[in-house]
């Protein structure tokens, strides 16, 4: 049996109706900044309960410009997660700032009992990774951000969706970030991601940021960048943003089988699970003892298993120059050793769920693997 990884290929498998929207686009040339982002900025910002949702060109790009809205600039530091993509990083060192790191716990977000350890004079910004589709503990990053008067930014490109206490991820802090890229589930046909804010200022300062500074044809108010989020990607979106909330329910749904066939497996372990979170599980991540050899077995027997990330980003030879020596952060080094990504996504049977949970334990029950492997 295969167990696939990928679902582009089923999620739009009937595209007919987003084809037809496209085609109603392709008659009015309304290409750039047009009726459809307006749209589903409107669309998203109800749903998410927030003022303004600004579409741009990828999660990349919004965290820059949120970040640059709340005056981050050169020689400021920028705190974030040490286990985070190297694009939310890469945003902050756009902006010639220094990104300073914070080692995460097992929710996979960024630690808040370390987070006050590395807050200095030059802190300008705190931008927590809501990784995985989890949540990071954000009452308690706030009170923090709050009592030293630091803007956040929440990173919530893999967990549009996701909540904490009823809270969508990316309506905490003074703005969030999400990412439409075709590896998260609310995707589109490329790149292209959105903003939120309730704050008035920023929202209209990201307007200008995101087209060139510009407050209409001719008037240049600011120094802006290229980054809108396309007409034709606003209708695809739009498309699957409708579908949002069955997604979750799917994925969770998927997520639970898991958790439940595989917590108390020795070999596994299962992340802390807490209640008064919506996790959206982008991706599902188990903590593996042999990990690499799991991995390779899953693969042979058809289930298309991942590893995110195996090199922890701050020994990325790209970041040597933030002097982060190896084991300076070891619970982001741990999970890099043991964590495995398995499938996940709505469009699993349960057939192929019940198989990809007797794949892992065959594994374990042959006794070949390595037992001294911490998972705590």
């Amino acid at each position: 049996m295969k167990v696939p990884y990928a679902y582009l290929a089923h999620q739009f498998a009937d595209s007919e109706r987003i084809f037809q929207r496209v085609r109603e686009l392709t008659e009015t040339g309304d290409y750039t900044l047009g009726r459809p982002v307006q749209e589903f900025e409107s669309m998203l910002a109800v749903r998410l309960g927030i003022v303004h949702a600004i579409g741009v060109g990828s999660g990349t790009d919004g965290l820059k410009l949120a970040l640059k809205a709340a005056g981050v600039g050169p020689g400021d530091e920028v705190v974030t997660a040490a286990n985070t993509f190297i694009a939310t990083i890469g945003a902050i060192n756009d902006l010639g700032a220094r990104p300073v790191l914070v080692d995460c716990d097992d929710s996979f977000c960024l630690d808040p009992d370390k987070l006050e350890d590395v807050l200095t004079s030059r802190t300008k910004a705190i931008v927590p990774v809501h990784l995985t589709g989890n949540m990071a503990d954000m009452p308690r990053i706030m009170a923090i951000a709050g009592a030293h008067g630091l803007p956040v930014i929440e990173d919530a490109c893999q967990a549009l969706m996701s909540s904490l206490d009823g809270r969508f991820a990316g309506c905490w802090g003074l703005a969030g970030v999400f990412s439409l890229h075709p590896l998260k589930f609310i995707n589109i046909w490329g790149d292209g991601g959105v903003i939120v804010t309730n704050d008035g200022r920023i929202g209209s300062d990201l307007r200008l940021l995101r087209n060139h500074g510009l407050a209409d044809r001719d008037t240049v108010v600011t120094l802006g960048y290229n980054s809108r989020l396309d007409s034709l990607q606003a209708v695809v979106a739009a498309h699957v943003f409708q579908t949002a909330d069955e997604i979750v329910r799917q994925r969770n749904q998927n997520a639970k089988f898991y958790d439940t066939e595989l917590s108390g497996l020795d070999g596994i372990r299962v992340p802390p699970r807490r209640s008064h979170v919506t996790h959206t599980f982008v991706t599902y991540q188990l903590f593996a003892r042999d990990r690499q050899r799991l991995l390779e077995h899953c693969l042979a027997n058809g289930v298309d298993c991942k590893v995110h990330y195996p090199v922890p980003v701050y020994l990325q030879p790209a970041l040597r120059c933030l002097g982060y020596e190896a084991g300076r952060f070891p619970v982001a080094d741990r999970h890099a050793r043991t964590v495995i990504t398995l499938p996940v996504h709505e469009y699993l049977t349960e057939e192929q769920l019940a198989y990809t949970v007797e794949v892992i334990r065959r594994f374990y029950a042959q006794g070949a693997h390595d037992a001294s492997c911490p998972l705590h």
